[in-house]
């Protein structure tokens, strides 16, 4: 693949990880980019490097533009080392670079690496004039990580955002409308609620800043430049920070001989009554990742086990130590679940969805051993109850 101009004097040089199945604890069945933007201009620039193995990759794709040699300037937007993990080999390579970041990005590369390379640090605000071009630094930090910060090019009106606004999409199409509006939002909506969701305060505040700039690109590092639906990314991510979501529904759950099954489907029966389009999804089938677009996107979430060994099913309680981290807010909750004796693991469910701050307006449903047709049809009635108090939120 050869580097693409996507401004001009301005090329994606970054690396493509056709192979990339799983990342940060989620599924990526599109594989992911890590992307690296070189500026030819009086200070020659990179912006952001790749993961380590794919170093010789994005070198090969400097070289066909220049000399990696003559780069002055290395700016480390943010230090994950899916980003950071060639910087090494790269400061061997262009020994002269000065590394521009924040100095949270010092602390981190330093940590990470224990190199005394030349470094310019900048503060959120500052500029740094390259010739024909301006660079300026807005620190982000808890977007998702606290040395986290954006480059923004005025000249250009063209923003660097780092993991902000990415995808990960493995593919030959650099930009958003060479791919298609649907599978890029797919995957921003799955990369914002497996990596981002938790931040959504720290998220509007980075939005704010976003706001006050005139864009017409956002390149950031993983997955397709956004050129034509930047009105649709920023809106999404606005609803996103916000923590709004549709007047849906997603039921999860795990089973054991049935029964919670039977009370999974008896719920969505009933909100189906109410008219609520609902999701169901197993935790035997769908990776808790696939999940939280589902969650992202559900005013209502509805998590059912059934109770062993005096609690939840591992597979629950993976979900909901999963769904802890993330915190998504403004939900409303139902615990449910079926038992033998004890009755604890949809107890443990409700627990979970307490911490989380969720609006819970229903009791939880624990039926012992089997369900019954009447217990059932009490079931459907309260899932026709909850999508009314959906449809009236």
């Amino acid at each position: 693949m050869q580097p693409r101009e996507i401004k001009p004097k301005i090329y994606w040089v970054g690396g493509v990880d056709w192979n990339l199945r799983y990342f940060h604890g989620y599924l990526t069945p599109r594989g992911t980019s890590y992307n690296a933007y070189l500026i030819i201009d009086d200070k020659i620039t990179l912006v952001d490097t790749v993961k380590e193995y794919l170093f010789d990759e994005m070198l090969d794709r400097i070289g066909k533009i220049i000399d990696p040699a003559r780069i002055d300037y290395l700016v480390v937007n943010h230090v994950e080392m899916d980003h950071s993990g060639s910087v090494p080999k790269f400061m061997e390579a262009a020994p002269q670079a000065k590394i521009v970041t924040s100095p949270n990005g010092k602390k981190g590369l330093q940590r990470y690496y224990k190199k005394d390379w030349d470094y310019l640090l900048v503060n959120s605000g500052d500029e740094l004039k390259i010739g024909a071009r301006t660079l300026k630094f807005v620190h982000t930090p808890m977007v998702h990580w606290p040395d986290s910060m954006v480059t923004y090019i005025p000249e250009e009106k063209l923003l660097l955002p780092n993991d902000a606004f990415g995808q990960h999409i493995a593919g030959a199409e650099r930009f958003d409308d060479e791919l298609g509006w649907e599978i890029v939002y797919e995957e921003a909506a799955k990369y914002y609620a497996n990596i981002v969701l938790l931040y959504g305060d720290n998220v509007k505040k980075a939005l704010g800043v976003v706001a006050g700039l005139p864009i017409d690109m956002i390149a950031p590092s993983h997955g397709l430049i956004w050129r034509s639906f930047i009105p649709n990314i920023l809106k999404a991510y606005q609803r996103w920070a916000n923590y709004d979501a549709d007047k849906k529904a997603v039921i999860v759950y795990d089973t054991m001989w049935g029964s919670t099954q039977k009370i999974a489907l008896a719920l969505k029966d009933g909100l189906d009554e109410a008219g609520i389009p609902v999701t169901i999804r197993s935790l035997q089938t769908s990776h808790i990742s696939e999940i939280m677009p589902d969650v992202l996107f559900s005013k209502a979430v509805l998590i059912g086990t059934p109770t062993i060994n005096n609690g939840m099913l591992p597979t629950c309680g993976a979900f909901l130590t999963y769904l802890k981290g993330l915190r998504p807010k403004k939900r409303i909750g139902l615990a449910f679940g079926s038992y033998g004796w004890g009755g604890q693991g949809a107890k443990e469910v409700k627990a979970a969805m307490e911490t989380l701050g969720w609006t819970m307006p229903l009791d939880m449903v624990n039926i012992q051993y089997r369900p019954d047709p009447g217990e059932l049809n009490a079931v459907r009635e309260l899932g026709t109850k909850l999508g009314e108090i959906i449809n009236s939120d």
